[in-house]
C-alpha cells in the first residue's frame, strides 16, 4: 500500500509540477485569484484565468538563442 501511495502522489506530483514550478505556481495562484474575486466580491472574473495561464506559458517557453555579434575592432 506504501509503494502505490508514493508512486501514486509521484505521478501527481510530476504531472501537476512537470518541469517548470515557476508555471504550477503562476496557474495555481490566477486560479486561486479567480475562485476568490467569484467568490467573495461576487465579479464574473473567470475570463482572466485563461489569460493568465496563456501569459504563464508564453513566459516559459524557450527563446530562440541571441545572435552573436563581433565587436567591431
Amino acid at each position: 500500500m506504501s509503494r502505490w501511495l508514493r508512486s501514486f502522489g509521484a505521478f501527481w506530483y510530476d504531472f501537476i509540477i512537470g518541469d517548470d514550478w515557476r508555471v504550477a505556481a503562476v496557474v495555481a495562484a490566477a486560479l486561486a485569484v479567480t475562485a476568490l474575486l467569484v467568490h467573495v466580491a461576487s465579479v464574473n472574473a473567470w475570463v482572466a484565468a485563461p489569460r493568465h495561464v496563456r501569459q504563464a506559458l508564453t513566459w516559459s517557453a524557450p527563446q530562440p538563442p541571441r545572435a552573436r555579434t563581433r565587436p567591431v575592432s
